[in-house]
């Protein structure tokens, strides 16, 4: 671990606690829909929580739905969801104070960036909003895959992959960090433990 010196943050889940209410976000939206079938689509987003929303309302129109979406469609619901997620998640009370904690004191030590499966807009808008913005060199979301947000900053910055760990809460985290061949450290989710699982940030370094 000592060799290891940039830290990939996952954002929601792990710096924020989001998750309640970005399904409360998903249902507000999608009001108008039989509600059986927006309860299939939150069994989707919560097995998926890596997963941008774009993949998710795609999903919700053709896999669950069976209709066809257009990509603009897409990117209509999304911004009718962002518009929520903007309201209520510009809350620090949401912050999570274990991680954002370790964050604040360590940003110095380490060259941290944020890939998250959120809107790339949205998360630098809440990050400014939060006060975070000065504690990574970038903040990375969709509707780029995280798979390739994580790849693109190893070649970008040409980041040595044994020097790199990703910090995530769910399954998409864990197989961005493998397919990127980088390390992968669950928090925030025990279902990820307990190799590399992170039960609280006292004394953790690398």
């Amino acid at each position: 671990m000592d060799t290891k010196k940039v830290i990939f943050w996952d954002f929601d889940g792990v710096i924020l606690n989001s998750m309640e209410i970005r399904d409360r976000g998903f249902r507000e939206v999608l009001k108008s829909y039989p509600s059986d079938e927006v309860d299939k689509l939150m069994e989707f987003h919560n097995l998926n929580g890596g997963l941008s929303r774009y993949v998710k309302f795609r999903y919700f129109f053709e896999n669950i739905r069976n209709e066809s979406i257009t990509e603009n469609e897409v990117k209509q619901w999304a911004n009718s969801f962002s518009l929520i997620m903007k309201k209520l998640l510009a809350d620090t009370s949401l912050l999570i104070e274990d991680s954002v904690t370790f964050i604040k004191e360590n940003y110095t030590k380490y060259q941290m960036h944020i890939v998250s499966g959120s809107d790339g807009i949205e998360l630098r808008y809440l990050c400014e909003k939060l006060g975070l913005l000065n504690y990574f060199i970038s903040i990375q979301g969709s509707p780029t895959p995280k798979i390739k947000l994580v790849s693109d900053l190893l070649d970008f910055h040409h980041y040595e992959n044994t020097n790199v760990i990703l910090i995530g809460d769910s399954i998409n985290d864990y197989e961005a960090a493998k397919f990127n061949n980088i390390s992968f450290y669950g928090y925030n989710n025990p279902s990820l433990g307990p190799e590399n699982y992170i039960n609280n940030f006292n004394n953790f370094k690398i």
